[in-house]
């Protein structure tokens, strides 16, 4: 008797040291203890797990409960042992697990089937989830149960359409490249959480790990004019919140892989590496509101990446930019499930440093995707420009060559978002050119159909340059138009103050060029050249200066029919589209096949709303010219017109001002006031795609093949940023004998031509 009594006592404590060390998916015991260390050191994880608290007891007296509401009543009983929690999700789950079906009936209608979409797999993480939080309450024979219906109802149908040879009917691309992460993944992460009760599960979530490598690095297809799933920086070419969404998906099983299988090898990405970086880069910080993002495509302009983050971070992707990300953002997850998970992956005190702020590079380019976005600064309230120019299919809109603009706090230059693909203004405006801040000709943008068809010829960006008050950056939007337009370039100067949009437009036959402006806030035209944009305080002047400025002094347009005109259009407000919303249509009363819209966007601040930049326009034969002179400097831009496409078998040799160069082009910064023909007071220059510099018979910059450049510090210590071919040849102007040169942060060795007093360097 004895005997048998010790027997009972030893099973029961072994099957409670069993019970005990479950290795939970994302609810670990490790994130237990931290999240109940930061309740006791951290108010306002106190305040927010409070908060949670009395929400998940006014669900207990609930009848009807949805599946995330188990995400909450497993945190709390996981943090607190209390029961009542626990039954209340039991109940939960076995309503779930009794249904026929996780997959709404839209998707059930197609023909075939699809059994595993997007409903299966989100109904697969919030009971996978609820199921791992209470195993330890649940009986063996409950266990069972719910595992084999988290199979029936989750797992079968993902792996019956996405992973089975012999039935699968999906690849990375269907529906857009979030969606494999979202249905594989959760049926990888509910493999993991049935793994006791289901022989096979362990495989199978071993086998959708071994998927990811390939996940990560689709390349795209040619034939369905799809493009890869992610740029080679990280980005996600379908939108920022679309990026959050699928990468997610996929974290969220990597992390509860690591968690529940951590003997098992983990494949290495560098995309996972930069991930992150992507939602830092995207995000615009605001003081005192909700942080804003770069809503190209389907995404919300609130949208971003706290929840990537964190996941990266409690995977062990960890550095301070993303500690400060993570402090800084304002705007994280906000619905109750989200915030549950938010709760349990929060680092706390190990990213707890006020005084940090980042360092690094104030502008990005992701180039195999077409995105950028520029700064001025990565405090809050500073000034981000962000372009697109890339692809165009499904969640990316037909917006090539578009930017937004971000000022003092307010997304002041805007693009008009998206709304409910239900709705047909989906189709008939959100997706089409005119929703965007583009050129449109007689009419037209990209064809109509590239939302659902993609675009066979993407759009692309080029030549990003950062200097300390320069920026620069080449938008080709000529393949999306290539139908209407032989040429359709884009160039972003951004000198101080001033943002100068050069556009290089060339259609195959006379017609009407037209320039878009949307906006958020209040917009006029008042006596005077300057459209204003003013959102409260934030406020920017747009000012066309080619073919021409508007009508000087306010004058009616009837009476200067060579000028610019405006004219009001409306569209619709992002998310909103019973909302009708104003923009802007500039256009130019000629016809022409060929012409070229500079714009100047002057950025007003409180430093220099008394003292605005004064912005000059000139033009000569074979040149445009715009001079800024603003805080004591002056910079002339020059745009060689003969440096256009117009010239093949000839290069684009001009003298403007006693400059000569072949550059398309060309920039130059004085001091206020100094004698601009001397080389010896040129402070900085800038060469956009041209081979030579050349003033009194002095080189200044020479190559054999053209580059684009800048030198800053042009008179004493002179550092090149220099994109060009490989294996080029530099030589740059110097007065005194210098046989290196600084040239993208790294000094290169060379030889000094005393007598045309030239450094050269081979790159």
């Amino acid at each position: 008797m004895k005997n048998r009594l010790l027997l009972i006592i030893c099973c029961l404590s072994v099957f409670g040291l069993f019970a005990q060390n479950r290795n939970y998916l994302l609810y670990t015991d490790d994130n237990i203890v931290r999240l109940k260390d930061q309740i006791k050191t951290d108010e306002s994880i106190k305040s927010s797990w409070n908060e949670q608290y009395k929400k998940a007891k006014e669900l207990l007296k609930k009848d009807k409960l949805k599946s995330t509401d188990g995400l909450l009543l497993g945190l709390v009983y996981r943090m607190t042992g209390e029961e009542k929690f626990a039954s209340k999700l039991k109940t939960l789950l076995l309503d779930y697990t009794s249904k026929d079906t996780w997959e709404g009936s839209t998707l059930l209608k197609r023909n075939p089937p699809w059994q595993g979409g997007l409903g299966t797999s989100h109904t697969s993480y919030d009971i996978a989830v609820g199921f791992d939080c209470i195993y330890n309450y649940l009986t063996a024979s409950e266990k069972q149960q719910i595992a084999e219906d988290i199979v029936r109802l989750g797992i079968t149908p993902a792996r019956y359409d996405w992973l089975d040879p012999a039935t699968n009917m999906h690849t990375y691309d269907t529906m857009g490249h979030n969606w494999w992460s979202a249905c594989v993944y959760m049926s990888g992460l509910a493999s993991l959480a049935v793994r006791n009760e289901i022989p096979e599960a362990r495989k199978w979530a071993q086998d959708i790990q071994e998927t990811s490598i390939d996940w990560l690095n689709y390349s795209g297809s040619v034939l369905q004019n799809k493009p890869p799933t992610f740029d080679k920086d990280g980005g996600f070419y379908e939108s920022v919140g679309y990026a959050a969404y699928g990468t997610s998906q996929y974290l969220l099983f990597l992390y509860a892989y690591t968690n529940v299988l951590p003997e098992e090898p983990k494949i290495e990405s560098s995309i996972i590496d930069k991930i992150g970086d992507f939602f830092i880069n995207t995000t615009y910080f605001v003081e005192g509101g909700k942080d804003l993002a770069v809503n190209f495509g389907d995404s919300k302009i609130t949208a971003n990446g706290d929840r990537i983050v964190r996941l990266l971070w409690n995977l062990g992707y960890q550095n301070k930019d993303y500690a400060w990300y993570i402090n800084h953002v304002t705007n994280g997850e906000h619905k109750d499930s989200n915030i549950a998970e938010a709760l349990i992956l929060n680092p706390g005190k190990e990213i707890n440093n006020s005084n940090f702020s980042p360092n690094r590079p104030k502008s990005t380019l992701y180039q195999d995707m077409g995105w950028a976005t520029l700064r001025n600064s990565w405090g809050d309230n500073a000034t981000m420009l962000a372009v697109k120019s890339g692809f165009t299919w499904n969640h990316a809109h037909a917006d090539a060559g578009s930017y937004i603009l971000f000022h003092n706090g307010k997304n002041l230059i805007i693009d008009s978002g998206t709304g409910s693909y239900l709705n047909p203004l989906f189709t008939e405006y959100y997706c089409q050119s005119e929703a965007h801040n583009v050129v449109m000709f007689d009419g037209e943008g990209q064809n109509r159909n590239d939302p659902y068809f993609g675009s066979v010829h993407s759009g692309g960006l080029h030549n990003l340059v950062e200097g300390q008050d320069f920026k620069y950056l080449l938008a080709n939007a000529t393949g999306p138009y290539s139908h209407i337009l032989a040429r359709n370039y884009r160039n972003f100067i951004w000198v101080g103050e001033v943002i100068l949009v050069i556009d290089d437009l060339l259609a195959y036959e006379p017609g009407q060029f037209e320039w878009l402006l949307h906006y958020n806030g209040e917009s006029t035209l008042k006596g005077g050249i300057d459209l204003t944009i003013k959102d409260e305080d934030a406020k920017v002047l747009v000012r066309p200066l080619f073919p021409e400025t508007f009508p000087p002094g306010g004058e009616r347009p009837h009476d200067f029919p060579e000028h610019m005109r405006l004219k009001e259009k409306i569209g619709y407000e992002d998310h909103q589209p019973d909302v009708k919303k104003p923009y802007w249509s500039i256009s130019h009363f000629e016809k022409t096949t060929r012409t070229k819209f500079v714009t100047a966007i002057t950025l007003e601040t409180p430093e220099n709303e008394k003292k605005l930049p004064v912005i000059t326009k000139d033009e000569g034969k074979g040149f445009l010219k715009v001079s800024i002179t603003q805080n004591g400097t002056t910079t002339v831009v020059y745009f060689n017109l003969l440096a256009d496409g117009r010239l093949k078998h000839r290069n684009s040799l001009i003298n403007i001002e006693g400059w000569e160069t072949d550059a398309y082009l060309t920039v130059l910064k004085f001091k206020e006031g100094e004698d601009q023909t001397k080389i010896e007071n040129l402070e900085e220059l800038f060469i956009g795609h041209g081979s030579y510099l050349r003033r009194d018979g002095q080189v200044l910059v020479h190559a054999l093949s053209k580059y684009t450049a800048l030198v800053e510090d042009f008179k004493s210590k002179p550092s090149v940023i220099f994109q060009g071919q490989p294996h080029a040849t530099f030589s740059l102007f110097s007065s005194k004998y210098k046989s290196a040169l600084d040239v993208n942060t790294v000094s290169v060795k060379g030889s000094y031509d005393a007598e045309n007093k030239l450094t050269k360097i081979r790159l």
